[in-house]
């Protein structure tokens, strides 16, 4: 049986996740995701590594854009097999590509007006890299699966098996098994590996044993602090925000950290942790997403059930006002006392967080709350990192506001949490490929794997083609 796999995105990097498997000929790619990351999102634009109307089929881990962001240009450039995902992955990764062609079509068009006002001139033109057309056309080539642990057969000799991966609602990592007579091939992408005890979702189930794993290393060289302290430090955050009259601006990530965020903040107000603080969800992708989470209950966890079979819904309090049009979010402005503001982008790389940090990062008085990952060359890791000064429209700001950054809230597993994810398996792998991290990350993990487990570990690199 002839196997390989080539590494087209988050290869020593963090986003834009393609990998290409081919079993005999048949060519299926794992994820086809967004550059976010400011020196890489070229790549977006640039013709693919490989030819669209080759691929055979698609195998979708998650809807994060990183990993669902560039299938409506797949299917621009000639795909047109099926896509494979879970029913909640189909559903939120649909609302993900629908935000991304409105703002592409949004930048495009302000982009080339602020060029024309500098005399300069795009290489790639100022046309987005798909429109809302192509996500129509992306929508109706998935097949949904309904339930995890279902063996489901792609080609007469490969199946497809997803597992929950407890990173996102609807997330997965996903066995891939091909069989050729007697011989047999298993192999396993981890897309993005959850944490154990976060709120809303189970817990990441373990792996099977396979022969080769393809593992993400986002947090490969870190260790999270408990997640346990989150409601202490957020409740002396926003209380200390209520006393100076300040906005707490959240860039949040649409997909399960805003729902994160509102869990914890609806608790808090609940129990008289923090004051009545007006909490404002102006991300229209986010209060979309919420209503996914509201139609899947049967992936929440044990206690979030508890608490909605109580009457005590985090996606419905009083002190909640979802912001709909532009208009309303412009408004947001003008309200005179402390608030929380959850917005997209999470990485602060578009979306209405933007127009938030533009108006309200030089006042002393307001608080950037960072409560995820931030990619290198991003503006969120701009101001994470302490920069005096960021550019956002056109315009260089001054950073007064107070930066701060709850720990423990990452969707990723960090490196023990990963290895003892791994070590779930009973049997060695025959070969792990690290991935999905910052270069250094990625090193230090499969370093890290080797030294614990004495597995063969590998950091490819970036269109490499390696033979199972």
């Amino acid at each position: 049986m002839e196997m390989k796999l080539s590494f087209y995105g988050a290869v020593r990097n963090v986003t834009g996740s393609k990998h290409l498997l081919e079993i005999d000929g048949k060519k299926i790619l794992i994820d086809c995701g967004f550059y976010q990351e400011r020196n890489l999102k070229e790549r977006n634009y640039a013709d693919f590594p490989f030819a669209a109307n080759a691929i055979d089929a698609v195998v979708l881990t998650h809807g994060h854009l990183d990993h669902c962001g560039l299938l409506p240009k797949l299917v621009k450039n000639g795909f047109s097999g099926p896509i494979y995902a879970t029913e909640a992955t189909a559903e939120i990764a649909e609302i993900v590509m629908f935000d991304a062609a409105k703002i592409q079509k949004e930048d495009a068009y302000w982009k080339k007006k602020r060029h024309e006002k500098e005399g300069r001139v795009s290489k790639y033109g100022y046309e987005p890299i798909f429109t809302s057309e192509d996500v129509e056309a992306a929508i109706k080539l998935f097949v949904k699966e309904h339930n995890y642990g279902k063996k489901i057969s792609i080609f007469d000799n490969v199946t497809i098996t997803f597992h929950d991966a407890g990173h996102i609602l609807g997330s997965s990592f996903v066995v891939i098994e091909a069989r050729n007579g007697d011989e047999k091939k298993s192999i396993l992408f981890s897309g993005d590996i959850g944490r154990n005890d976060v709120p809303i979702l189970n817990d990441p189930e373990l792996p099977p044993n396979v022969d080769y794993v393809v593992v993400e290393s986002t947090y490969g060289n870190r260790i999270h602090k408990p997640n346990g302290f989150i409601p202490q430090i957020l409740t002396k955050i926003v209380n200390a925000a209520i006393k100076t009259n300040g906005k707490i601006i959240i860039p949040s990530f649409a997909i399960e950290r805003s729902q994160e965020m509102l869990y914890y903040l609806s608790k808090l107000l609940e129990d008289g942790k923090i004051g009545k603080v007006q909490v404002f969800l102006d991300s229209p992708m986010a209060s979309k997403v919420t209503n996914v989470f509201k139609k899947h209950k049967e992936l929440f966890d044990t206690e979030a059930v508890g608490r909605i079979s109580s009457g005590d819904n985090p996606y419905e309090f009083s002190q909640l006002q979802v912001v709909g049009s532009a208009e309303e979010s412009k408004r947001i402005n003008d309200y005179g006392k402390a608030a929380i503001i959850i917005a997209g982008s999470g990485m602060c790389t578009g979306g209405r967080v933007k127009h938030h940090l533009f108006n309200n990062l030089s006042n002393p008085e307001s608080t950037v709350l960072f409560v995820g990952y931030q990619a290198e060359h991003t503006l969120g890791k701009r101001i994470i990192s302490g920069e005096d000064h960021v550019r956002i429209f056109g315009q260089n700001i001054e950073v007064l506001a107070r930066v701060e950054k709850l720990n423990g809230m990452s969707a990723h597993a960090d490196k023990r949490e990963l290895l003892t994810w791994l070590s779930g398996m009973t049997v060695d792998p025959k070969k792990v490929f690290i991935i999905h991290g910052e270069e250094s990350s990625s090193i230090s993990f499969a370093r890290y794997l080797k030294y614990k487990k004495h597995w063969d570990t590998y950091v490819p690199t970036y269109e490499e083609t390696v033979v199972l």
